[in-house]
């Protein structure tokens, strides 16, 4: 019997997970992919939030904020990567200044200590490369970015470290309530008891909210895509910049990564049906959007890595929905998009305050301990020439180089393999090593990771090379993107 059964290991559920598991309580937490952080959390632009781009009449206004002067001590604990570098709003005419003064109040509603408008001088002086057209911007000193899924990966750790468990590839199917226990049933055909449910389920919160309670709103995919450039083109930018936003998204944005990758998007399409693929007209767009924010040399497409496309879990009502159901005990936590990341820590507050409401008791646990090791942390390449003689290692070798473009070690790979969550991909490794992440794109290290993989599990990984998400998905790469900068080329020598 569990006290608490999470349903969804992305950034939500992994927050309320860990928040709980510093009480002694029993808690399990369920997730129907192969790894943690499979589903938003992962495919997004990393964007730790100022918290004044939405009213104060909507939940996710009120808490934002709440959760941003949060990460800092986070990252401290849980050593995931996150960077305060600040964030700029640009305007580049007088329709874009009434926006940025909106946007100004709402922050003051929202209760931000650390915004301003600034003119096109002091612009300039704190972000050098930005566009000359842009001739003032809303300022916000504490924003930040941070690394997405290592954060998920990074509470789910420690959560577990704290007693918590995971099961992965649970798919929830079924879920009853008989007097005050939850039965939940899952795809392998397990069925698991529980005082209290958390459907932080994302994409699926209305399906799996329907299966046990009156559901009176909808869930669907709003994508997103992105341009991504190969490490160090971030070091450009200072800051994160916005254009001013839509009532769908908060603009395009030009920033640079956690590890110093230059990053571009996204748009924002409503979608009827899953569509993890990238199209050459969106991001071509994007591009474009892109050029209006820096200065030429800023964005060189000849440096482009990868594209993607994240979804987002829209609800019809256009915010957060955290509630405790009319089946009294199952907890929604759904329709947690932008800026979701930014607000997890004060979501996990929340639903901590509706369990103590009914009635959970919630003992300090004395042996708790919020801190967790680094699987990585950020550091600049060294010079190949000093590191390249560790490529050749033998296997079993503790210094050997398995990753060339990133410079990852056995090592390392090794320990993130030890951490409580079971690494069952090439991609799972990827996420907390980096291996994969550089210009080759895996092209170099994959054999050499699943080498590794196959070595410390005894185990043949045979088809597991990819998440499953993989199956079918058509995205842009870089001989699309060469082909597209000829384009451009050859229509400039034209004009």
């Amino acid at each position: 019997m569990y006290d608490v059964i999470v349903i969804g290991a992305g950034v939500t559920g992994a927050s309320i997970a860990r928040r709980l598991s510093r009480y002694k309580l029993n808690i399990l937490i369920l997730e129907k992919e192969l790894d943690v952080s499979m589903g938003a959390s992962k495919a997004n632009s990393a964007i730790v939030h100022g918290g004044y781009a939405e009213s104060h009449d909507e939940l996710r206004g009120r808490i934002c904020y709440k959760g941003r002067v949060e990460f800092n001590k986070l990252n401290q604990e849980l050593n995931f990567g996150f960077l305060e570098n600040g964030s700029l709003v640009l305007a580049f005419d007088e329709d874009d200044e009434k926006e940025l003064n909106k946007l100004y109040k709402m922050g003051l509603e929202n209760n931000l200590d650390d915004i301003e408008i600034i003119n096109q001088e002091k612009l300039r002086q704190i972000e050098p490369n930005v566009s000359d057209d842009a001739i003032s911007a809303l300022y916000c000193k504490g924003a930040g970015v941070c690394s997405p899924y290592e954060y998920v990966i990074a509470l789910v750790e420690n959560a577990i470290e704290n007693g918590a468990e995971l099961k992965l590839q649970s798919e929830v199917v079924d879920i009853k309530k008989e007097e005050d226990i939850f039965k939940v049933k899952t795809s392998d055909d397990n069925t698991y008891e529980g005082k209290f449910v958390i459907n932080a389920s994302g994409l699926n919160g209305a399906k799996i909210s329907s299966m046990i309670t009156e559901t009176n709103f909808t869930i669907h995919p709003r994508s997103g895509e992105y341009l991504l450039m190969q490490k160090g083109t971030g070091e450009k930018i200072k800051q994160v910049l916005f254009q001013t936003p839509s009532k769908k998204s908060k603009g395009i944005l030009v920033t640079r990564t956690y590890h110093n990758n230059l990053l571009l998007g996204p748009d924002a399409i409503d979608e009827e049906e899953i569509d993890l693929g990238t199209h050459i007209e969106r991001l071509a767009e994007i591009y474009k959007l892109g050029l209006k924010s820096v200065k030429n040399d800023v964005i060189d497409l000849k440096k482009f890595i990868r594209s993607f496309a994240g979804l987002r879990p829209a609800s019809s009502t256009g915010d957060f929905i955290i509630e405790n159901t009319k089946t009294s005990g199952f907890i929604n936590v759904v329709g947690i998009q932008s800026p979701g990341i930014t607000s997890s820590p004060e979501v996990a507050k929340i639903v901590e305050n509706i369990l103590k409401d009914l009635n959970l008791k919630l003992e300090d646990d004395p042996s708790y301990n919020p801190y967790r090791k680094p699987i990585i942390e950020y550091k600049e390449l060294e010079d190949f020439n000093k590191v390249k003689d560790k490529i050749d290692l033998p296997l079993g070798n503790p210094e050997r180089l398995v990753c060339r473009c990133e410079q990852v070690s056995e090592k390392t790979i090794r320990d993130a393999m030890n951490r409580g969550i079971p690494c069952l991909t090439f991609d799972a490794i990827k996420r907390r090593t980096r291996s994969g992440m550089g210009f080759c794109q895996g092209n170099f290290c994959r054999q050499r990771v699943l080498e590794v993989m196959e070595d410390e599990t005894g185990e043949k990984i045979l088809n597991r090379k990819f998440d499953s998400e993989h199956s079918g998905i058509s995205r842009i790469n870089k001989k699309d993107i060469n082909n597209f900068i000829k384009e451009l080329e050859e229509k400039n020598l034209e004009e």
